[in-house]
C-alpha cells in the first residue's frame, strides 16, 4: 500500500461492495414500498413523477447489477453496461431538475420542505452524484478508487429512501439535511472495513464525504439567498405559487401529523 491507493485490493472487495450496495439498495426500496402500504403515496401522480421513478429506479437496478457482476468476476458484461450507465446519468441529470421543479409548481413539495430550498438542494445533490460517478468513470482503471467513488456517487441518492422512513414531519427545518446525511454511515462503514482489512481508510471515502456535506451547506447557503429567492420566483412565475413565500413551510395533508 502506496500512499491512500491500495495497490492490491482483495478479492473479497467486490462481494463487500456487493453486500453494501446491495443493503443500500434494499434501503432505497424500502423507503417508497412502506410509503405505498401506508397509503401516503399512490400512482395517482404527473406523468413526469412517473418518468423521474422510472429512471431513478432503473438507475437503482443498473447500480446493482454492475456491482454483481463485478464481485462475480464479469468485468466483459460489466463494462459493457458501464457505458449504459453514463447514458443513464444524463437522463437523472434531465429528469431530475424537471421534477423538482414540477413538484415545486404545483404546490406538491412535501409539506416538511420548504419549496425554495427543495428547489435547489435537489439538483445539487443530483450533481454531487454524477460528479462523483464522472470521476469513478475516469478512473476505472483503479479498482480501489473507481468502486469507492461509485458507492460514495449511490450514497447521495439515499436521501429519499431515507426520508421516507425517518420521521420527517418532526424533523424541520433540517429534515432534507437529515435525510441525506443519515446515509454517511455506508461511507464510514467503508472506512472501518478499509482500515480493518487493508490498514488506513482509502481517501476515495474521503472526497465522497466531502462532496456530500460541501452540497448540502452550498445548498441551504443558496436556498436561503437572494439567489434562491430569484430561482424560486422564476419558477413559480406565472402559476398559483407566483408571489408566495418560498421558505413557508406548506401545509399539511389532514392527518399527516
Amino acid at each position: 500500500m502506496t500512499g491512500a491507493t491500495i495497490e492490491r485490493p482483495l478479492a473479497n472487495d467486490r462481494r463487500f461492495f456487493r453486500n453494501l450496495i446491495t443493503v443500500m439498495a434494499v434501503i432505497l426500496l424500502a423507503g417508497f414500498v412502506v410509503q405505498l402500504a401506508l397509503g401516503r403515496s399512490s400512482f395517482n401522480s404527473p406523468l413526469i413523477v412517473h418518468l423521474h421513478a422510472f429512471g431513478f429506479m432503473t438507475w437503482v437496478g443498473i447500480t446493482l447489477t454492475q456491482t454483481w457482476l463485478a464481485a462475480s468476476g464479469n468485468l466483459t458484461l460489466h463494462r459493457k453496461l458501464g457505458l449504459l450507465s453514463i447514458g443513464w446519468v444524463i437522463v437523472l441529470l434531465i429528469l431530475g431538475p424537471l421534477v423538482t421543479i414540477a413538484t415545486v409548481q404545483t404546490g406538491r413539495t412535501p409539506f416538511f420542505f420548504q419549496p425554495q430550498h427543495f428547489l435547489i438542494a435537489n439538483p445539487l445533490t443530483l450533481l454531487g452524484f454524477a460528479g462523483l460517478f464522472a470521476a469513478a468513470i475516469v478512473l476505472r482503471q483503479q479498482a480501489d478508487w473507481h468502486t469507492r467513488l461509485q458507492v460514495s456517487a449511490f450514497v447521495m441518492l439515499m436521501g429519499p429512501g431515507f426520508g421516507r422512513l425517518l420521521p420527517m414531519p418532526f424533523l424541520p427545518p433540517y429534515a432534507f439535511e437529515t435525510a441525506g446525511l443519515v446515509a454517511l454511515i455506508f461511507p464510514v462503514i467503508g472506512m472501518l472495513r478499509d482500515w480493518r482489512v487493508h490498514g488506513r481508510p482509502h481517501a476515495a471515502w474521503l472526497w465522497g464525504i466531502a462532496v456530500l456535506l460541501a452540497t448540502t451547506l452550498l445548498a441551504r447557503v443558496i436556498g436561503f439567498s437572494p439567489i434562491g429567492e430569484a430561482v424560486y420566483a422564476a419558477a413559480t412565475a406565472g402559476g398559483s405559487l407566483a408571489g408566495t413565500d418560498g421558505l413557508a413551510f406548506p401545509p399539511p395533508p389532514p392527518g399527516a401529523i
